[in-house]
């Protein structure tokens, strides 16, 4: 997330977005249809986790932007293709212009996947794993500016902690609050945005 901002733009008469998706296109688009949208999708999450990891140390628009590439690179996200990549696909992927090229990430993601597979494989979903920490429902927030709204919680902090006892890699409490951020686990639309639950009757 972006909360560099103060300026909040005008979607259309009397409907404001949160500020830090102003000004790109890819940024906004973003913000009104998927960050904060509740995601429950397996692979779709695991592509998340994969992209806010990719994202450290650098801003969330950079990895939106390539995040199409990023997809034809990891074969569509599918973590049983990626969990048996080998030294030649981080080579390859190391020469893709289209990726963040990091080998500490591109092999963390390797790992990760087979991590994800193994939660999978343990009888229960990564989406319901991940979804019992806020007991299905996501937790809604009330925030007035981008001053209030936390880099990390405790919440963000546990999950971490858990993820990296499973040996999962670039999974901080801080790119884990945006992931919760960004699949809708914590809803933390400013109240005056139009995508607030408070804004949409829900």
């Amino acid at each position: 997330m972006e909360p560099t901002r103060s300026r909040v733009r005008l979607r259309s008469p009397g409907q404001l977005r949160c500020p830090w998706c102003e000004g790109d296109e890819i940024y906004t688009a973003y913000h009104d249809k998927e960050w904060g949208k509740p995601l429950k999708n397996n692979q779709k999450l695991f592509e998340l986790l994969t992209l806010e990891g990719a994202q450290a140390g650098l801003s969330w628009i950079t990895i939106l932007k390539r995040r199409e590439g990023y997809r034809e690179a990891f074969d569509g996200f599918d973590a049983e293709k990626i969990a048996r990549y080998t030294e030649k696909d981080v080579k390859r992927l190391m020469a893709n212009a289209r990726i963040i090229r990091n080998r500490r990430k591109i092999t963390s993601t390797i790992e990760n996947a087979r991590l994800y597979l193994e939660i999978m494989e343990a009888g229960q979903s990564f989406s319901k794993w991940l979804w019992n920490f806020v007991d299905g429902t996501p937790i809604v927030n009330h925030w007035r500016t981008m001053k209030e709204v936390p880099v990390t919680t405790e919440l963000a902090e546990r999950i971490s902690k858990e993820l990296k006892q499973k040996g999962f890699s670039f999974v901080g409490p801080t790119i884990i609050y945006s992931y919760m951020q960004s699949a809708g686990l914590v809803n933390d639309h400013l109240i005056s945005c139009f995508r607030h639950p408070d804004n949409m009757g829900g």
